[in-house]
């Protein structure tokens, strides 16, 4: 039996008796729901954060992750199967190491590794035979093959000879109760046969459904069509609901019904513009890889375009609706609804609130905001701090902006106040009124439908 075959062997005796140590690097919405669902499988986990904070609570047992059972988190700790460090000297006791940070975009548009990289050089150094590398963090096409494999390999060992290497993107989506870590389907790709093996074993132990495909490229392009696919849609759906407002169209309206069509159609919903960690971001990924090879992405730079200018279209709505109650945005009170990307998370990373909160500032606007989940934060050198909804509504704003609708907003409380309201997520929806704006058109009346 060669050393690849032997260590293989022993590598998933480790992993189906569930004996294997597992290190998860990144402690964040897709580290922290991925360690503690280990966990409570019954490895025994290290968690590495460069934050200390985050080190400390999840020592503490307690959860900064909203899609993270605080209990079960607790329970883990507290049974010493979950322990969490900024320490990589422990790097080198782990049978399987998974990567989970972030990697966002440089101000240029094209990808940022830096966080990749220093994990992986981190573990490059201690990594010894036998080993289990898997980078989960979304990325190009080939990074795996070009970027990680040559500085693991760096000090000697060979992949597939005496360590094994796989790719398997995140597909966390986060403040979703229904589709979990333990349940959404893992894609698996592998720098050879037994890495893939490795690979596929390790996530068999706590997923319902594991995807293997022929290499790492193939899941890495995986993870980009999915969020490429979303974006692309979206934008159509905002340069539809742009083009619904120049026609006095309400688009919540034209989708309701074309969502009807039981085949062919698939609805997408517009708004204020996109958020988060991988939707904006991912197709970025895609089209830069792209131009290397000398193909130009037209359609996803456009998706891009598109979505970027749905903020100002908002503003512009907003605007309007002082216009129309004779005030210039220059000194008007502007109250807006929710500052996170998407509903029910605390999640502010990329989102479009903070871009329609800027464009407004810069304009003279004096702008305040609630949300349940984000209780201060700083952009462009100014720092807010979330008023309660209530206490809101007292100060009577002249214009209310819905940039995400929550399901803890008072919906009926806001919609009495009689304020104008730019409503971006058709949260309003169950109400009438004058005074509530719907993105694009004029919302009919209930009784305009029978």
């Amino acid at each position: 039996m060669t050393h690849s075959n032997s260590r293989l062997v022993t590598l998933l005796a480790r992993i189906r008796e569930r004996r294997a140590r597992v290190g998860v690097i990144g402690l964040g919405y897709v580290g922290l729901p991925l360690a503690v669902e280990l966990a409570c499988a019954g490895f025994h986990v290290t968690g590495f954060d460069v934050n200390t904070a985050k080190v400390r609570e999840v020592n503490g047992g307690r959860s900064y992750i909203p899609d993270v059972d605080p209990a079960q988190l607790a329970d883990a700790v507290a049974g010493g199967r979950l322990h969490a460090t900024s320490e990589p000297s422990a790097l080198a006791d782990l049978d399987v190491i998974d990567i989970c940070v972030p990697t966002p975009l440089r101000k240029t548009k094209d990808p940022d590794l830096s966080f990749v990289v220093k994990a992986i050089d981190a573990v490059a150094e201690r990594l010894t035979p036998g080993q289990l590398v898997i980078l989960e963090s979304t990325t190009y096409p080939a990074t795996t093959d070009e970027v990680v494999q040559p500085r693991l390999e760096a000090g000697g060992l060979k992949v597939e000879r005496d360590f094994f290497l796989a790719f398997s993107p995140e597909r966390v989506d986060p403040g979703n109760r229904t589709h979990t870590t333990s349940s959404i389907p893992k894609i698996v790709g592998g720098r050879g046969p037994a890495s893939r093996d490795a690979a596929v074993a390790f996530y068999q132990q706590i997923v319902s459904a594991v995807v293997p495909v022929t290499s790492t490229r193939v899941a890495e392009m995986v993870k980009l069509l999915e969020n490429t696919f979303r974006a692309v849609n979206i934008a159509l759906v905002n340069e539809v609901a742009q083009m619904c407002h120049a026609l006095d169209i309400d688009v919540w309206e034209v989708i309701d019904a074309a969502a009807t069509k039981p085949f062919g159609f698939m609805p997408f919903y517009p708004g204020p513009g996109l958020g988060g960690h991988c939707i904006p971001i991912d197709p970025f990924y895609l089209s830069w890889k792209a131009r290397e090879k000398g193909f130009e992405c037209r359609f996803i730079e456009l998706a891009g375009h598109v979505n970027a200018s749905m903020p100002m279209f908002v503003v512009d709505r907003v605007a309007d609706a002082l216009n129309d109650a004779g005030k210039p945005i220059r000194g008007s009170r502007v109250h807006v609804y929710g500052v996170a990307y998407k509903r029910d998370v605390g999640d502010i990373r990329e989102s479009p609130a903070l871009d329609i909160i800027g464009l407004l500032t810069r304009r003279g606007a004096i702008v305040s905001y609630s949300d349940p989940f984000v209780p201060r934060f700083t952009h462009g050198g100014c720092a807010f701090e979330a008023v309660a909804e209530a206490d809101a509504l007292r100060r009577a704003p002249d214009c209310i902006v819905v940039c995400t609708d929550h399901a803890r907003f008072d919906w009926a409380a806001l919609a009495a106040c009689g304020r104008p309201i730019v409503d971006t997520r058709n949260a309003l929806r169950e109400f009438a009124g004058p005074h509530i704006i719907p993105l694009t058109g004029q919302r009919p009346p209930a009784s305009a439908v029978a």
